[in-house]
């Protein structure tokens, strides 16, 4: 982002496509200005903030199109500098007309992100947040939109802020004192910084576990569904979708690839796998989707491990969870065919061996499959989802939440036995990564690398 954040930019920000309409932004000091040249209708330079107005944008003696343009002068504005949203035609051709028009008339074209990097770059919203509104943009679920919104609104940036402040009361007596070595003299008390540096590092240490379900949640979570041939799978696919997504036989190895769909569960995303059944393949094909099977559930947040009771005893069953179990995989074991009248006892004789915790259905009657479905959501929320709580969900905030976690470590480890310049050094460290969420320490490359991934209107 290296262009002056003095000029003026437009950039269409609805998406691209034929539409009904389509809204043009400008942002900058002249945008009111330049806006006013090719506007036909009211002079809009004397009117108020927060007002729309009927014209025509015209190209000299040339009428472009109606449209409606909506005023937002500084500082009352998504960047905090004079925005002007024309709203036309969804015509590609009238679009690209306008948006040329307003180049020519003193715009420049904007940059991916551009307009949030300016609200950033103009105090409108922290580093943190910025990010917040791309997330935002791409939520696909409730659960998603849901800690988006949470976070645009400051919710992460407030708790950071607070732990950070603390932090900055502790290292400018540090800092004192070294300016008082001499005389030996120490003005933060080791006790106080200890228990601070404790309680900041226990809500770091909840941020650091928070992220496994922030990131599920902002992405999905990759559920597959495995078993041995016959175990009816496919059928479970089906009935968990409620619609007939997979091919359903009753001979062996009838999936030979995955099939993948996406069920929504109290407003989070779990993108379901149905895989080919494992066992020793008869052929070159069946053996590469067994492998695929193996990648897949190496690969996935969640293994449902379904099986028929009455095609496996309880020593094959055992070895299956063994040679299933994958680190960071939660497993949900499902008997299936409940409702055929030998599986009651079957059920019995797996549970009089040790073998309990798993879950009846029907796949074919859909007999608890609500069921199972409150079982793949309580997996992956595991009590966390309450509605006000902080999660974390960038894979950017993590790593420096780890790092502070890291510089807090060290502080504890040398209260005792380390000089205060050492221990002023790793409070900076870690109020270093504080600061590089919220955007209160930046960089160009960190900024150029965030705003890039932004859509141009945004």
């Amino acid at each position: 982002m290296t262009d002056s954040t003095t000029e003026t930019i437009v950039a269409l920000a609805t998406p691209n496509g034929t539409g009904a309409i389509g809204v043009i932004r400008l942002s900058g000091t002249d945008a009111i200005v330049i806006a006013n040249r090719v506007f036909s209708g009211k002079d809009l330079t004397k009117q108020a903030s927060h007002t729309i107005h009927f014209g025509n944008i015209t190209d000299g003696n040339m009428v472009l199109d109606e449209v409606l343009v909506s005023l937002f002068i500084s500082p009352r504005s998504y960047t905090r500098e004079n925005v002007v949203e024309i709203s036309c035609h969804g015509s590609a051709y009238i679009i690209e007309s306008i948006i040329k028009l307003l180049i020519k008339n003193g715009a420049r074209s904007a940059k991916p992100g551009e307009f949030t990097l300016r609200a950033f770059l103009n105090g409108q919203m922290d580093l943190s947040q910025a990010e917040a509104v791309a997330d935002l943009i791409a939520s696909n679920s409730k659960a998603s939109q849901q800690v988006a919104l949470q976070q645009l609104r400051g919710g992460f940036s407030s708790q950071l802020q607070s732990l950070r402040d603390q932090l900055v009361q502790f290292a400018s007596l540090i800092e004192l004192e070294l300016d008082f070595a001499e005389e030996d003299v120490e003005f933060a008390n080791r006790d106080q910084l200890r228990k601070l540096t404790h309680e900041i590092n226990g809500v770091i240490g909840k941020l650091i576990r928070s992220f496994e379900l922030g990131n599920a949640i902002k992405l999905g979570v990759n559920t597959v569904i495995a078993g041995r041939p016959n175990a009816g799978k496919s059928t479970l696919l089906n009935a968990l979708l409620n619609e007939e997504r997979a091919i359903v036989s009753h001979l062996p190895g009838t999936t030979r690839d995955t099939i993948e769909e996406v069920l929504n569960i109290n407003g989070i995303n779990f993108r379901l796998i149905d895989t080919a059944g494992i066992r020793e393949a008869t052929d070159a094909i069946e053996r590469i989707g067994v492998e695929r099977t193996m990648e897949k559930i190496s690969q996935s947040a969640l293994l449902i491990y379904l099986f028929d009771a009455e095609q496996i005893i309880a020593e094959e069953l055992q070895q299956d969870i063994e040679s299933l179990q994958k680190p960071g995989v939660n497993m949900l074991l499902v008997a299936n065919k409940s409702d055929l009248p030998r599986q009651a006892a079957k059920l019995s004789a797996f549970r009089a061996s040790g073998l309990s915790n798993f879950l009846s259905v029907s796949a074919k009657e859909k007999l608890y499959i609500d069921e199972l479905k409150n079982n793949i959501y309580a997996s992956a929320v595991k009590g966390q989802l309450t509605g006000d709580e902080t999660l974390v969900t960038n894979i950017r905030h993590l790593e420096a939440l780890q790092k502070t976690e890291e510089a807090l470590i060290r502080v504890l480890n040398g209260m005792d036995n380390v000089t205060s310049d050492f221990l002023a050094m790793d409070i900076k460290q870690a109020l270093h990564y504080l600061g590089e969420i919220t955007g209160v320490v930046t960089t160009d490359d960190l900024l150029e690398n965030i705003f890039s991934k932004f859509c141009i209107g945004k």
